[in-house]
């Protein structure tokens, strides 16, 4: 081989091409065999750690309208004797037959209202219990929810939540399909955040709309935070006629609340005299979202010995969510440090259980 032949030997692109293709396809190969381990380690943790129940439970969602004709979603779990499967609920897996027939007659039932940004499975561990211990559960989709968040600080947002929980109960009597195995003399209602506040107005409080202006003036609560971004009603001089017209479920017999917004707007002498139904109330003491201070406290001492108090060490406001397994999403998978909230959940759910199952008796 002469010299000018050993020259282009060793700068032959194609040579160098080649061998820099080999080196893509090896590690791209490499690449591909991680992504898959990965994948399939994430799929394997999803079904590991997918919420179970000790009795089969049937989920489905329907359709529902309000008052005004306007549809909602409506999710709802209940005994069954089918077989579960995993279904995906945002990011979690649970166990549920989809759309298995209902087992049992005479099922009470439990309404839920999920917090501000949330949706029908924002407390989806807490109504597979439920169901589970042989209750049907039904949890609106509202209309500030995280695909939507246009109603926020709107009459809808406040009376208008009231309402649709009303309808949610409607339906559920009289539309749903197995509305004949509902004891409509034993229903309940859980309500989260905004939610608490939609179940304590739909059993008879009746908050002071316009003490919120002039308190969140001088606040920088997150509801009040909420409510400037919206540029709410709520923050006007003068309230909309009727904006503070909620009417009272007397179906209702029961309810739990969980880390209550507003409830600064509680504080009158009178707001919480007119509930007759027991309550029971959740508080974490670590919200910072919605201190317990000027919130959960009005709500405890306007009720005094109607109450069943539960102050949670080291709770913060999501802390009442379902636990979110492997993919933890900010902020609804934020804990404070050293709490566990799917051991604190197995504690709650029991309690909130039990208070349903002792003030809902036949």
């Amino acid at each position: 081989m002469n010299q000018n032949q050993a020259t282009v030997n060793a700068v032959d692109p194609t040579r160098t091409q080649a061998s820099l293709g080999k080196k893509v396809l090896k590690w791209t190969g490499v690449l591909t065999i991680v992504v898959l381990v990965l994948g399939g380690i994430l799929i394997a943790t999803l079904f590991w750690t997918a919420l179970r129940t000790e009795q089969p439970v049937g989920f489905q969602v329907v359709r529902a309208v309000d008052a005004a004709g306007k549809p909602f979603a409506l999710g709802i779990w209940y005994p069954t004797s089918a077989q579960p499967s995993a279904k995906w609920a945002g990011n979690f897996l649970m166990y549920v037959a989809d759309n298995g027939s209902v087992k049992g007659n005479n099922l009470p039932l439990v309404v839920m209202s999920h917090g501000t940004g949330g949706s029908i499975t924002s407390h989806a561990d807490l109504a597979l219990a439920l169901a589970s211990a042989g209750n049907v559960v039904a949890a609106p989709m509202h209309l500030d929810n995280f695909q939507d968040m246009s109603s926020v600080g709107t009459p809808a947002y406040i009376s208008g939540r009231t309402r649709q929980l009303r309808s949610t109960i409607d339906h559920m009597l009289t539309k749903w399909k197995d509305a004949k195995q509902i004891d409509a003399e034993r229903i309940g209602a859980f309500g989260f955040s905004i939610g608490g506040f939609t179940v304590l107005t739909a059993t008879g409080a009746k908050p002071n709309l316009e003490s919120i202006a002039q308190y969140c003036a001088n606040s920088r609560e997150f509801a009040c935070d909420m409510l400037r971004q919206s540029n709410s009603f709520l923050l006007k001089a003068e309230l909309p006629a009727g904006s503070d017209n909620f009417e009272q479920d007397t179906r209702i017999k029961a309810i739990v609340v969980a880390a209550p917004g507003l409830g600064f707007s509680f504080s009158g002498s009178n707001a919480l005299t007119t509930i007759s139904t027991p309550v029971q109330l959740w508080q974490g003491d670590k919200d910072e979202s919605v201190p317990y201070a000027t919130n959960a406290k009005v709500i405890q001492d306007g009720l005094g010995t109607k109450v069943d108090f539960q102050l949670v060490p080291n709770a913060g406001h999501y802390s009442f969510l379902t636990p979110c397994g492997p993919l933890k999403m900010p902020p609804i998978c934020s804990d404070p440090a050293q709490f566990d909230r799917a051991v604190f959940h197995k504690t709650m759910n029991k309690r909130v259980i039990a208070f349903f199952a002792e003030h809902m008796k036949k």
